[in-house]
């Protein structure tokens, strides 16, 4: 059977795609972004491309040039973003599959919808990242509550960064596990995530 996760979390800048590359090689699964605002500088497929040998890419439904709000940057190119369309597109391979989020849970994809919609769409389970900062806990809590309010099924948080008390007070006032903490590095390597998906890997099993 098939484990298939969607990877979102409490904002920007937060880590989602070096754990959605820990877990996709954890899984042995497949990755696919299929929003990519920005790219300027990369797409965030081409880093885990770079990170991950045999790991299939599948390719963005949309592929926008500026790093801004998905809805702005489409607005911007004269088009705009479907979920009906991306949910036709989601890969059918029946293989491990990590879904990786543009931004937070919140941000807009159109006038009308948003990545929670996407989710919905997609009916899929959710692995939270959160990572630590200044205002951390408050935005992890209201994520956290938003999936409850929406009927999220959510696995639970992996932790990026160095988390100290902060962990475990949001495991505890958000009621949703801890899956696994992603310590603090400075060379994000190959071999880095490698090392890193051996230990969640059993970690993992509790939640598939």
């Amino acid at each position: 059977m098939a484990h298939q996760f969607f990877v979102t979390g409490i904002g920007t800048g937060i880590g989602k795609t070096l754990v959605a590359a820990i877990l996709a090689k954890a899984l042995n699964g497949d990755y696919w972004k299929p929003i990519q605002a920005g790219y300027e500088n990369g797409t965030d497929s081409e880093w885990i491309r770079s990170k991950l040998s045999n790991t299939m890419i599948h390719p963005e439904v949309y592929k926008l040039k500026r790093a801004v709000s998905p809805h702005i940057a489409a607005r911007e190119e004269a088009t705009g973003i479907s979920v009906q369309r991306i949910h036709e597109r989601m890969p059918a391979n029946n293989r491990n599959l990590i879904i990786e989020g543009p931004g937070g849970i919140m941000v807009p994809l159109n006038e009308n919808e948003f990545v929670v919609d996407l989710i919905k769409a997609l009916n899929i389970k959710v692995i939270l990242v959160s990572r630590n900062y200044l205002g951390s806990i408050n935005h992890s809590l209201l994520t956290a509550e938003l999936c409850k309010q929406k009927k999220i099924t959510v696995s639970g948080w992996v932790f990026n960064d160095q988390y100290l008390s902060y962990e475990q007070e949001i495991v505890s006032w958000s009621g949703l596990p801890r899956i696994a903490s992603v310590p603090f590095t400075e060379d994000i390597s190959s071999l880095f995530i490698e090392e890193q998906a051996g230990i969640i890997r059993d970690q993992l099993a509790a939640f598939l």
